[in-house]
């Protein structure tokens, strides 16, 4: 059998499984730390986004507005070959970890800042009636409330970042797509190399998936 899914590629890319499995657990690395960054900028940025502070709330446009309207990968070839330029140098995995956080976590600002906004302005008023500070009240009061409403969406971004961890492979950064086309490139079996990429990521991203879909759900019923 001869095509471009024939058994014997099969069984070169099974010989050489471990190739895989190194990019699938960089994948993975790369997507909880850029996770955790994502969440990190997003909770402080979209904090500053939901203030009366209009100097905050610029800082907050700035960021979100140039980060989304910019496409990720000219924001990783910005980080990869522009810091060496000031002085900084990155390992790719760095360099792909900073690019989907901060990429992410503008989007991460937005669902943060819409969840502030859901919780009820009567909210505020009474912790700051009761001694908080504005910033004690956010969080203490405001985000333990709006990070129920703004669970499923996140989940959702979560999936949307492993997803695109894979532009590393214009880097060489070592993840599963840099991986599935460098073997691929070797003997020119690209149809084994992309199959078993594609199923590798929806073992990733179905389960978080169905866990948004499952939580939305769980919204409706309960609202």
């Amino acid at each position: 059998m001869t095509g471009p899914f024939a058994w014997f590629k099969w069984q070169a890319l099974f010989s050489d499984w471990i190739i895989f499995a190194e990019g699938f657990l960089t994948t993975v690395m790369v997507s909880v730390l850029g996770l955790c960054l994502a969440l990190a900028l997003g909770v402080v940025f979209g904090v500053l986004g939901s203030t009366h502070l209009k100097l905050f709330r610029a800082i907050n446009r700035v960021y979100v507005e140039f980060i989304q309207n910019t496409p990720l990968v000219i924001q990783v070839f910005f980080v990869y070959n522009g810091l060496p330029h000031i002085g900084l140098m990155l390992p790719v995995f760095s360099v792909g970890v900073l690019g989907v956080g901060v990429y992410h976590g503008a989007y991460i600002a937005e669902v943060v800042r819409a969840g502030i906004q859901a919780i009820h302005r009567g909210q505020m008023e009474a912790a700051l009636s009761q001694g908080f500070s504005y910033w004690g009240a956010m969080r203490h009061v405001i985000l333990p409330q709006a990070a129920r409403v703004v669970l499923p969406p996140l989940t959702n971004q979560a999936v949307s970042l492993i997803k695109n961890t894979s532009v590393l492979a214009m880097i060489a950064g070592g993840d599963l797509m840099y991986r599935a086309d460098s073997w691929s490139a070797g003997n020119i079996y690209y149809g084994p190399a992309y199959v078993t990429a594609g199923l590798l990521y929806l073992l990733l991203c179905f389960p978080l998936a169905q866990l948004a879909q499952y939580l939305e759900r769980k919204m409706e019923v309960s609202a």
